[in-house]
């Protein structure tokens, strides 16, 4: 049980389906067992008109900021098919995630938080403290956090969007999950952004939405805690951040109410 320490919890992973994979192998290697319910989609934005007008003028800028590994795979691919990065491009990107996303690219000398992955920790770094007068690119999906970029602005850079992703709400039967709870074989439910929470409330529903509050729920942000007690959940763990931190977090609760 030492080394298996979620031997006999099913714990829920609501990672995008192209994400959760590495999330679910670790889980079940700790004796788990991951029960995969994305909620959310990633898509292709539907006119990438402006996102290729964006790239073609990469030599203009100073700084690209990839807020997601979301944003580095779908951004990414679209600049290798046009053309290299400039020499001169600093690169950021927030969280580890986006980091080793960007290095399956041969990218390496990015500009990225030590330990919180969020828009307030990447404004705390020198680098994006002194930018007046720079350009300043930000990959990101519709309708992301406008922090970053008003923050860098009122700062004096120049700041333009690059929306390279849609989000959407995935349509997954939620009735696995409504028979798992009327058997109260649910043990945890892991959840990686607020929009992310507010979907899967909306999935499964008035029947799900009671059991769901009562189910301990693991989040690697403050933020996405505040929303979830804001939507009644009884038990909110905030974990560290990405897998490591998520299954950290696991660990050390089930070690301790096991005891």
């Amino acid at each position: 049980m030492k080394d298996r320490p979620l031997t006999r919890k099913n714990i829920v992973v609501t990672r995008p389906a192209h994400q959760a994979r590495e999330l679910s192998r670790r889980i079940e290697a700790a004796g788990g067992t991951a029960i995969l319910f994305p909620v959310l989609e990633i898509r292709d934005v539907e006119d990438p008109g402006p996102l290729a007008a964006l790239i073609n003028r990469l030599d203009e800028f100073d700084l690209a900021i990839f807020v997601s590994p979301n944003a580095v795979e779908k951004a990414m691919g679209f600049i290798g098919a046009r053309r290299a990065l400039p020499p001169k491009l600093a690169i950021a990107a927030i969280g580890a995630g986006g980091v080793k996303q960007l290095a399956r690219f041969g990218v390496r000398d990015v500009i990225t938080p030590a330990q919180r992955y969020d828009s307030e920790a990447m404004l705390e770094l020198p680098a994006l403290k002194e930018v007046a007068g720079k350009r300043v690119a930000i990959f990101r999906g519709d309708g992301g956090r406008d922090l970053l970029g008003d923050t860098l602005a009122a700062r004096g850079a120049h700041v333009e969007y690059a929306e390279c992703y849609c989000r959407g709400r995935p349509g997954t039967d939620p009735a696995p999950l409504l028979r798992a709870w009327a058997r109260n074989a649910l043990d945890a439910v892991t959840v990686t952004s607020s929009e992310g929470l507010r979907n899967l409330f909306g999935m499964v529903g008035a029947c799900g939405a009671g059991p769901l509050r009562r189910t301990p729920l693991f989040v690697p942000h403050p933020r996405i805690a505040e929303a979830a007690r804001a939507l009644g959940s009884v038990t909110v763990v905030v974990t560290g951040p990405g897998d490591d931190g998520l299954l950290a977090g696991l660990t050390a609760y089930f070690t301790k109410r096991d005891l």
